[in-house]
C-alpha cells in the first residue's frame, strides 16, 4: 500500500507561482509513475503532469511552459511548480502514483486563483 499526502494549495492571486508537493509513504519502492491531475468544478479530472522513476515526463499540452514537475526518489516526493497562474487553473489538484498493478490517489488540495 502507498499513502499520498499533498500540500501547498490555497488561495493564490492570478500570476502567482505556488508549489504543490506530494509525499508518498508505504511501499514506495514499487512506484513507477508519480504525478498530478486536477479537477475543476463541473469538469472531468484531467492530467496535469506525470513523471516516471526514470525521469520521463508526460505533460498536459495546454500547461507546458507554465507547470513543471519534478521528483525526488530519496524523499519519495513529487513536486509541481506552477507559474503564471490563471483563474481557469482553479481546481482540486490530486497527487497520483502507480505501481505495475495499482493506482493510488491523494485526497486532493484545493487551488483557487483569484483575478
Amino acid at each position: 500500500q502507498v499513502q499520498l499526502v499533498e500540500s501547498g494549495g490555497g488561495l493564490v492571486q492570478a500570476g502567482g507561482s505556488p508549489r504543490l508537493s506530494c509525499a508518498a509513504s508505504g511501499s514506495t519502492f514499487r512506484l513507477n509513475s508519480m504525478g498530478w491531475y486536477r479537477q475543476a468544478p463541473g469538469k472531468q479530472r484531467e492530467l496535469v503532469a506525470t513523471i516516471t522513476n526514470g525521469g520521463s515526463t508526460d505533460d498536459a499540452e495546454s500547461l507546458k511552459g507554465r507547470f513543471t514537475i519534478s521528483r525526488d526518489d530519496d524523499k519519495n516526493t513529487v513536486t509541481l511548480q506552477m507559474n503564471s497562474l490563471k483563474p481557469e487553473d482553479t481546481a482540486v489538484y490530486y497527487c497520483h502514483a502507480e505501481t505495475k498493478w495499482t493506482t493510488y490517489w491523494g485526497q486532493g488540495t484545493q487551488v483557487t486563483v483569484s483575478s
